[in-house]
This record gives structure tokens, sequence and C-alpha cells, in this order.
């Protein structure tokens, strides 16, 4: 804790996009009852009308308040991203692990698959593996955990292959330590650092995964609101009401880059080098 408050004190970049994502989490949380309106109530008499006293962002093509619908589509952008990241998160790590600390065939193997996963452009195979799980929010974010969980297993595996040759696993092993214990209590605590920041980078990369699969009707279907699908719905009238692609488009800026702040910042702050 005493890490923590020392941390955001001396980087006020990490305060601020901490700060703007609590903000972020307790309006998504709190929206039913601070959203002035229904997400998914239309209002046909009023189609794309401008910013108003009644309706502060606008009303969309359907005749929905663009507020209201923003609030909402925050909780459900915020979860997607939780979820892509933890799926990743927990395939991940004990594949890394494994590779990492036994070496030699599993090694091999397992490298050769991280690699081919690599491979491919990460979007191109989240439509993929979406196509074959079904169209819908959490089968998008799945695909999207399954296709980050490369990235997080080659750095865990890198650090256990660097943690398993420490004098004190060493110790360990000749103290009559098996494998198990050695991976559980002494490898896997010291190779999970990286992955602390690693996941706050994530964050950012999963939150414009699930913008852009919205975008392209994988992800959040009709009417339930989220921030890529807003964009693209105000996209097919971009030429009528330009300003509806503001309030998404600006909403997925801004978080994507206080998840990368507070995820640099962490880094430099956990390894000294990068403090000099």
């Amino acid at each position: 804790m005493r890490f923590l408050f020392s941390w955001l004190k001396s980087d006020l970049r990490a305060s601020f996009s901490l700060g703007f994502l609590l903000l972020l989490l307790l309006l998504s949380l709190a929206a039913p009852w601070i959203a002035p309106y229904s997400p998914t109530q239309q209002n046909l008499d009023v189609p794309l009308a401008e910013a108003s006293a009644k309706h502060l962002l606008g009303v969309d093509d359907l005749g929905r308040d663009v507020l209201s619908r923003m609030i909402h589509g925050g909780k459900s952008t915020l979860y997607a991203s939780f979820l892509a990241v933890s799926i990743a998160t927990l395939i991940g790590v004990p594949v890394g692990i494994v590779a990492g600390f036994r070496g030699g065939a599993i090694d091999d193997v397992i490298s050769r698959i991280i690699d081919a996963l690599l491979s491919f452009p990460a979007i191109v195979l989240a439509i993929a593996v979406t196509s074959a799980l079904g169209i819908g929010l959490t089968n998008s974010m799945i695909a999207v955990g399954i296709v980050f969980s490369p990235q997080i297993a080659r750095l865990v595996r890198a650090r256990a292959l660097v943690v398993r040759q420490e004098i004190y696993v060493d110790a360990a092993r000749c103290l009559g330590a098996s494998n198990t214990r050695i991976l559980v209590r002494h490898v896997l605590p010291n190779a999970i650092q990286p992955v602390i920041v690693q996941v706050t980078l994530l964050l950012a990369a999963a939150l414009l995964a699930e913008a852009s699969l919205s975008f392209l009707g994988l992800g959040i279907q009709p009417p339930e609101p989220s921030w890529g699908a807003m964009l693209a719905r105000a996209y097919q009238n971009m030429e009528i009401a330009p300003a509806l692609m503001y309030p998404p488009g600006i909403a997925i800026l801004l978080t994507a880059l206080a998840f990368n702040t507070l995820g640099e910042s962490m880094r430099v702050a956990l390894d000294p080098t990068m403090k000099r």
C-alpha cells in the first residue's frame, strides 16, 4: 500500500489515469440511476437531433439519447476488456510457466505454437475465432482473450527461463522440494511481475479490439449499447450528423490512453533501471 501511494504521488500522469478509470467505472456501475433515459428508449419524432438541454449529447438516428447510451455502453466496454484480459492471463500464465520451467521438448512445442499464433494479425484471428464460437459480446471477448494469451505466455516463459537458474531455486531443489512446489512457491511469484504491467497494456488493446469487433457487427448486438457499436452506427450517418462520432470515439481514445499511461508508469516504477 505504501508503494502504491508513493508511486501515484510521484507520477501525476498515473494518478490522473487511475482517477479517470475509477470515475469511468463508477459511472458505469451507477448507469441505471444516473443515465437520464433508458439506453434503448426510442423517440422517432426527433431522429438525429442535435445537442440540447434535454439531450446533452444529441440523439442518434433511432431517437435514442446518446449520453444515456454512452454511460451504459461504458459498462459493456469495460466488461469486455476485463473479460478478454482475464482469459488471456488464465491461459497465458500457466502455459508460459510450464514452457519456461520444464524446457526441452515441451518448451519447443509450446514455443512453436505461440510463434504460429503470433504470426497472424490479432484482429483477423479474433474474427476467425468469433465466427467459430458465434456472434456476441462474450464470445468475441473470449476470442480476443485467446488471441492475446500468446503474448502473456511468451512474456512469462522468458521470465521463468531466468528465474529457474537462480540460486534459491537450486537450493530448494537440493533440500528435496518437488518440481511442483518449486514452480508454485518460487518460480511463479517471481515470474508474474511483468504480467501486472502487461495486463494494463492489454486492457487498452482489448478495448480497441472490442470496439473493432462491435464496429464490424461481431461484438455486442443491437439494441444493447457499447462504444464500438455506437461508433459503427454513427459512421452510417457521418455525412448527416458527424457529431455523433465524437462521444464514443473520444471515450475510446481517452480510456485506451489512460490504460496505456498507467501501464507505462507502472513499468517504470517496477523497474529501477528505467527510473535512471
